[in-house]
């Protein structure tokens, strides 16, 4: 499912709009990505949304090989 353990964003339910302003529904998801983060010098496996990482990288929290890029 959709869910990042992180910071715990989910899906979220709307509409899309079209020019004729016909409403038909829609579901927003987080764009969440499973990897495997070292935080404090333990391998941790996570779903995680690509938010939560780029901000946890930029604050210097994790070292991952594949967030680094």
């Amino acid at each position: 499912m959709a869910v990042c353990e992180i910071t715990g964003k989910g899906k979220l339910y709307g509409h899309n709009v079209s020019f004729s302003q016909r409403k038909t529904r829609k579901v927003f998801k987080p764009n969440v990505q499973k990897r495997t983060l070292i935080i404090n010098g333990e391998k941790v496996k996570a779903n995680a949304s690509n938010s939560a990482l780029r901000t946890l990288k930029k604050k210097g929290l994790i070292t991952s090989p594949k967030a680094a890029k």
